[in-house]
């Protein structure tokens, strides 16, 4: 059944008791039991943290991409021209590349720093604050709630249905789409957005052209708004929907550079938006919120798509490699891996140690990093990012040590 969030009870407990003495007369009242986003830590902190070099540790915690940009983005950066001068405010030359690769034109695309910009970019846009509510469908990614919850605005939580649906008795989590329309039909909900996720993180599932068709229809006759995440389409075998926006005036797709590129630390992201609601996003951007530098960067990265489908490939083979060691002893016993469209794999942790305490051996006495899950619907699960080879080779080498401690 779908759980509410308003604003004034959107913090976790944890967040909320550590918060709860908390006060300002300057703060909007609902923010000050809001909890923070956690994310993940840099090499420069871990190093420090776990008082090894930065190259000694393999970090598998945050779906990046281990082979880097092409070397195009290093020559392109080491001739930065103007970085006295503010960057294009539009990415022009950024954009028309987007635009052809994606096949809409430049007026339908914008730049933000990271899609996380854009989807509060979108949230700010479409939401009226303490009127409107988003529907969630966790396990997915945080930042649609959390940038809800930032503005005032309500979630609905329909958490995805469990479906065994490649045979390996683990469940895929699914998005319930009758559910979801009918909280759409439901007026006195007050839907205005939907988000979902093709690939979903942190499970890698898919989403059907048929089940989004659906829920644009419900979005549709109801006035709201259907985000489609992008962000690990390139790993999914199955084109991106980008072109669907110009047929749909209700559905917005984001993507990312941070994936496929290996430009996590230079913060690029775009989505592709339907002509009424870009005239709008256009308005309301920060004028410079690209950097020359991440512009500069994203356009090099373009230029090698020889090297970015290498990369892809790579990543696309040790994941396989990855996925069928993990299924076999002596991990076998302790793990369950899903099956995954992503570049990730998350794995169910049987072992009576726990998700948490392999997290933690794994990162105090082998230097590699994993992501830990302990939610009501990820109760003891572990995500693990596709590295290089050498990388699951020191993974492996890592688990049969803390899994036989």
């Amino acid at each position: 059944m779908p759980t509410t969030r308003t604003c004034s009870t959107s913090a976790s407990a944890s967040a909320s008791a550590a918060s709860s003495s908390s006060s300002s007369p300057y703060v909007r009242t609902h923010l000050l039991n809001q909890a923070p986003y956690t994310p993940i830590e840099p090499f420069d902190v871990l190093s420090a943290k776990l008082g090894r070099e930065p190259k000694d540790i393999v970090k598998l915690d945050a779906n990046e991409n281990p082979y880097g940009p092409p070397p195009e983005v290093s020559e392109a950066l080491s001739k930065l021209s103007f970085p006295e001068i503010y960057p294009d405010p539009e990415c022009r030359r950024l954009r028309a590349l987007l635009a052809e690769e994606a096949g809409v034109p430049p007026y339908n695309v914008l730049v933000g720093c990271g899609a996380d910009e854009l989807i509060d970019l979108l949230i700010r846009v479409v939401m009226e604050p303490g009127k409107d509510t988003l529907v969630d469908c966790p396990p997915t990614f945080g930042m649609y709630s959390f940038d809800a919850e930032v503005h005032g605005c309500g979630v609905h939580t329909l958490p995805r249905t469990p479906v065994d649906d490649d045979g390996t008795g683990l469940p895929s989590f699914a998005v319930d789409v009758d559910a979801v329309n009918a909280l759409l039909d439901d007026a006195s909900k007050n839907i205005k957005m939907v988000f979902l996720a093709c690939p979903n993180n942190p499970d890698g599932a898919m989403l059907s052209d048929g089940d989004l068709l659906s829920v644009l229809a419900a979005a549709r006759r109801n006035n709201a708004v259907v985000v489609l995440d992008e962000a690990y389409i390139e790993f999914a075998g199955i084109p991106t929907r980008a072109p669907w926006c110009l047929e749909h005036d209700n559905l917005c797709v984001l993507r990312t550079f941070s994936k496929r590129a290996g430009l996590a630390g230079m913060r690029v992201g775009y989505g592709i938006f339907p002509d009424n609601l870009a005239e709008f996003l256009w308005r309301c951007k920060q004028p410079y919120n690209v950097s020359v530098a991440s512009e500069t960067a994203a356009v090099a990265a373009l230029s090698n798509p020889e090297y970015l489908e290498d990369v892809k490939q790579k990543l696309l083979s040790e994941k396989s490699r990855m996925y069928e060691l993990l299924r076999d002893e002596p991990f076998a016993s302790s793990l369950q891996p899903h099956s995954s469209a992503a570049n990730f794999i998350l794995c169910k942790v049987l072992s009576p140690m726990g998700g948490k305490a392999i997290k933690d051996q794994l990162m105090t006495e082998h230097g590699i990093m994993v992501r830990h899950y302990s939610t009501k619907l990820l109760d003891n699960y572990i995500r693990i990012s596709v590295g290089t080879p050498q990388h699951t080779d020191r993974l492996l080498d890592g688990l049969r040590a803390v899994l036989s401690s």
